[in-house]
């Protein structure tokens, strides 16, 4: 039977075919597969960056500020273009000038023969391996370049500063503006040529360019030819690094401050010199093995360059130091820091600091106060940093509604009086709606919105200790006239809402409550902010932005809906102007029926020669920040240049943002200006009723007090020796030992005819002491003259105590409190009872803000003592209010009480809270309710007797003994003092018509702070 007549064959024929054809088809199928995944990924990535890209460009839109988006992402554009075709341009050609030029026929050997075998693996990927490699590489490349979109802006918009560094007399603009331009430049060089000479050396030793032999390296002529001019060009960016490296000495840190040193000048500058000089000579020897076909020289050359970069850039400086500089030190650093004085004070703007010898008087005598009468009614009791739970209790009405933790201090003028005030926003926070509301449409298209601001005399208290408010309730009333209270953009606001609708439709968004509607009102958003998202395409987008279905698919989103997102005032300058530092505080102001916020805006350098560099995050931390949710540290890193160039304001209702140019000689801001042309207002523009409320920042303020611990001196031998300075004091209450804030206080100083809203602060000595080195202000109050800031402006005055005089400083002042047996006029209690007593009821005592005042010849301290009542919906209350002048101590209910017990009965100075009612005596547990009559309290407070003090002295003796006995280990001793201890307290309450602590529960507050 023949072959062909076999069915068998023809079966195996089939198979083979078959197994020939899955072969073929399974490798093509998973390609296909691989590829379809590939280019789902690709697709999911585009919409993603589509929908990220176009809602961005919607939102400048809205705003008008679509040339910030623009002009940023142009330029980022053509950075990424730029640098991704350079770097993977030079590494294509790189790979392309090994490959072409590869030896027809290589030498013979082994090490040749196992490299053909590896190029005859990688053949068939030889083509995309030539696109995939440089692809790859720009692409990282090009992402590293957009980095620098803000250095490349600058330079091309540089401006002069109009003053020259004193070593390489070059304009300041050099080294802000340009510098850090050129280091970029080599940066990228130095990263693109090393990634083309690895490529070239990779490729030329797989195609037999480069062979290892037995006596050696061997090139060819076409490789020794490219990678010589290639490490020739990395040797001389190298150079070009090594003479930049000079100037960049100016903003270099040493032991002693930055900029240039003695060992600067004397060592490391000509160090640098010579090894740029080096740096050529080398490149030279790698361009002559071209013709010497040789790599012996270049490598030597190279060699000790290394060599020379060592000796010369650390051993040699390092030797110059310690030999030359150390043994005479004083003498020989004294030019360079006269230098670094010099920069510093201009470079932070503490050129014209105002310092005076201050020699404060510690005796008192009645009428102390008189010529200091219009400063005392100004003294502010209400800590803004204590009293917000009692601002959401008594004003809060719903739990939905929430202040923030820190609340802001302004000034408004009422008639003819300008009062300093702490002021909230009464904000949206979804946290606050109960869970079983909790929903997509309840969360974006209802709870949209916080309402109205609270404010409250600073220097005033009720007389169960509740602020006095200017400004309250829901529809707000007050003094502050008619305004738009609906807050749509705030600090806690929801991250998105989406609002708005046709004119005459149904009401959605929860405006406030309303008993006499039905239990609310609802409103329609009408004020023009967000993007309108009616149209198909944009739900789209935005449903991908946020990954978020319900934008498709809900049916409450309807033509006339508008996305409100990018809520937070922070957020929104810093994105509408991404080359401003901002302050981490907004605050808000009524101003023209407008509820405002304003935010601080900074142009900042770390290029400033000779000038002291300073971390950002480090100066601008302190109690307040460590412990509060809006208040935030600057962030910027490490810079020796600042300005508060802008002044920007954020609309609360339509979210507009405005930039004011706010120092308009800054060089910094006009070269941003110039890159963004049209984005910053002059400042003509700010109107009068904005100018009374813009402020001196605080993180400024406290950058520039961080510096002044070392930089108040003025003589090169006293920096040096460092015996002068200070440091800020730890705020008494902070469990982490931050430091104090700066306060807003109106003051006047000894110069001043009357006082001044300023940012003030205090000083102690570097160490352990805590007696008092200074006091300083600035001039905080811009004014109320349109578009024109005050004189005074940003003034810094310091008065400096004298050295061979102990002056109690703010941490003594507060040990004093602590032990103190001053007895108050009014409960004829010691201020040790009083505290300890409501220690022992279960309530907390918070301490206030120590605010300090040259007033009478001396210091005045004054602190707030706020008690808070055991329970969950108890707030602070203002209960005492503790003073101190010299080594006296007083205290009583009220601030005026308190001076004139201070001062022989008599301040000569009515304080703010004159006239009030006095608070509960200490004999009864401080109530937490709002509903608390003044007739109530009044005659609680008048039934302090014999009885009550008697009871209370003997706890304070019980609680003495028993803190003894516990000491001792005594535990049945301390048992019995307890039970003595309670005994103690029972009697006092029940003389005072009142019940245990144990047989009623801390007073709940009334409906209008109930939730």
């Amino acid at each position: 039977m023949s072959s062909a007549d076999d069915p068998t064959d023809d079966a195996g024929n089939g198979d083979q075919r078959a197994r020939v054809t899955a072969r073929r088809v399974g490798p093509a199928g998973a390609r296909r597969t691989l590829m379809v995944i590939c280019a789902l990924v690709v697709l999911v990535v585009a919409v993603q960056v589509w929908a990220n890209v176009w809602t961005t460009k919607l939102w400048f839109d809205s705003l008008g500020y679509a040339s910030v988006f623009r002009i940023e992402y142009l330029t980022k554009a053509i950075l990424f273009v730029v640098g991704g075709l350079f770097v993977g341009g030079l590494i294509w050609v790189s790979m392309w000038l090994a490959f072409r030029h590869r030896p027809v026929y290589a030498p013979s050997t082994s090490e040749m023969d196992a490299m053909d075998r590896y190029r005859e693996a990688i053949e068939p990927f030889r083509r995309a391996t030539f696109w995939v490699v440089p692809l790859a590489f720009g692409v990282f490349s090009g992402s590293a370049a957009i980095g620098q979109w803000k250095v490349v802006l600058l330079w091309l918009h540089r401006q002069r500063f109009g003053t020259k560094d004193p070593e390489f007399h070059k304009d300041i603009g050099f080294y802000v503006f340009t510098l850090p331009w050129l280091q970029t430049v080599v940066s990228f060089l130095t990263m693109a040529l090393i990634l083309s000479a690895v490529a070239a050396l990779v490729m030329h030793y797989l195609y037999g360019g480069i062979s290892l032999h037995d006596k050696g390296v061997h090139t060819t002529g076409a490789a020794r030819i490219h990678l010589s001019v290639l490490f020739a060009v990395l040797v001389l960016v190298r150079g070009a690094a090594y003479w930049l490296g000079r100037y960049d000495q100016t903003a270099t840190d040493n032991s002693l401050f930055t900029g240039i040193d003695y060992t600067a000048q004397n060592a490391v500058l000509p160090a640098k010199a010579m090894l740029a000089a080096a740096a050529v000579i080398c490149a030279a020897l790698f361009v002559a093995t071209i013709w010497t076909r040789t790599w012996r020289l270049p490598i030597v050359g190279l060699a000790l360059l290394i060599v020379c970069a060592i000796v010369l850039g650390a051993i040699y400086p390092a030797l110059v130091q310690r030999l030359k500089v150390r043994g005479n030190e004083q003498a020989l650093q004294s030019p360079y820091i006269s230098q670094n004085l010099t920069a510093t004070k201009a470079a932070y703007g503490l050129d014209k600091v105002q310092v005076t010898p201050y020699t404060p008087t510690k005796s008192t005598s009645a009428g102390q106060l008189a010529q200091d009468a219009e400063t005392v009614p100004g003294i502010r009791l209400v800590d803004p940093s204590i009293v917000s739970p009692t601002f959401r209790q008594l004003q809060g009405q719903k739990s939905y509604y929430q202040f923030a933790n820190t609340l802001d201090v302004d000034r408004y003028k009422v008639g003819k009086q300008t009062d300093d005030v702490v002021i909230g926003v009464r904000e949206m926070s979804l946290a606050g709606v109960p869970a079983s509301q909790r929903n997509w449409v309840n969360d974006h298209m209802v709870y949209t919105h916080g309402f109205g601001v609270v404010a409250a005399y600073g220097n005033k208290r009720t007389d169960n200790g509740q602020p006095v408010f200017m400004e309250s309730g829901i529809p707000p009333t007050g003094k502050l006239g008619a305004f738009q209270p609906r807050i749509y953009f705030g600090e806690s606001s929801p991250q998105f809402s989406i609002v708005g609708g046709p004119k005459n439709g149904t009401k959605r968004e929860l405006d406030y409550p309303d008993s006499s509607s039905g239990g609310e009102q609802r409103t329609t958003y009408t004020g023009g902010g967000g993007v309108a998202m009616g149209s198909w395409p944009r739900r789209v987008a935005y449903a991908t932005k946020y990954h978020d279905l319900n934008f498709l698919f809900s049916g409450a989103i309807n033509p006339d809906s508008r996305i409100l997102d990018t809520r937070n005032p922070i957020d929104r300058v810093k994105k509408v102007a991404p080359w401003l530092t901002v302050d981490g505080d907004p605050y808000p102001v009524v101003e023209d029926g407008q509820v405002q916020w304003v935010v601080d805006g900074y142009t900042t350098s770390a290029h400033y020669p000779n000038s002291e560099l300073q971390s950002l995050g480090n100066a601008t931390s302190d109690s307040l920040t460590s412990q509060s949710d809006n208040l935030r540290t600057l962030a910027g890193g490490r810079i020796n240049y600042i300005r508060n160039s802008v002044k920007a304001t954020v609309n609360a209702y339509t979210g507009a943002v405005t930039l004011y140019a706010w120092d308009d000689t800054d060089p910094v801001l006009k070269a941003w200006m110039a890159a963004f042309p049209g984005t910053v207002k002059p400042m003509s523009d700010i109107s009068a009723n904005l100018m009374a409320h813009l402020r001196y920042p605080e993180d400024l303020f406290k950058v520039q007090r961080e510096l002044l611990t070392k930089y108040h001196v003025t003589d090169p031998g006293q920096f040096f020796q460092g015996n002068d300075q200070w440091q800020v004091p730890t705020d008494p209450s902070s469990k982490a030992g931050a430091q104090v804030p700066p306060y807003y206080l109106s003051v006047a100083m000894p110069d001043q005819t009357s006082p001044t809203f300023s940012l003030t602060t205090t000083y102690i000595p570097t160490g352990d002491r805590q007696n008092l080195s200074a006091f300083m202000t600035v001039d905080a109050d811009a004014g109320s003259t349109p578009g024109k800031k005050a004189p005074d402006y940003g003034t810094f005055r310091i008065l400096e105590m004298p050295r061979n005089v102990t002056i109690k400083g703010p941490g003594q002042f507060q040990n004093d409190i602590n032990s103190s047996q001053a007895v108050s006029p009014t409960t004829k209690q010691t201020l040790s009872q009083f505290l300890t007593y409501n220690k022992q009821v279960g309530s907390s005592v918070e301490e206030g803000n120590l605010l300090t005042l040259p007033v009478g010849g001396g210091l005045l301290y004054v602190e707030p003592i706020y008690v808070k009542a055991s329970g969950s919906t108890s707030f602070p209350l203002l209960q005492a209010v503790v003073v101190g002048f010299g080594d006296k101590l007083a205290w009583d209910t009220t601030l005026n009480g308190a001076l004139n017990s201070l001062f022989g009965g008599d301040s000569g100075a009515t304080a703010g809270d004159s006239g009030q009612a006095t608070a509960p005596s200490s004999g009864s547990a401080p109530s937490s309710s709002p509903s608390s009559s003044p007739s109530s309290s009044a005659k609680s407070s008048g039934t302090s007797n014999a009885a009550v003090r008697a009871a209370l002295a003997d706890a304070e003796k019980w609680y003495a003994k028993g803190q003894a006995d516990l000491k001792k280990g005594d535990f049945a001793a301390y048992g019995q003092d307890q039970k003595e201890l309670a005994a103690a307290l029972k009697r006092a309450i029940e003389a005072e018509g009142g019940t245990t602590p144990s047989s009623s529960s801390s007073p709940e507050p009334s409906s209008t702070g109930s939730n």
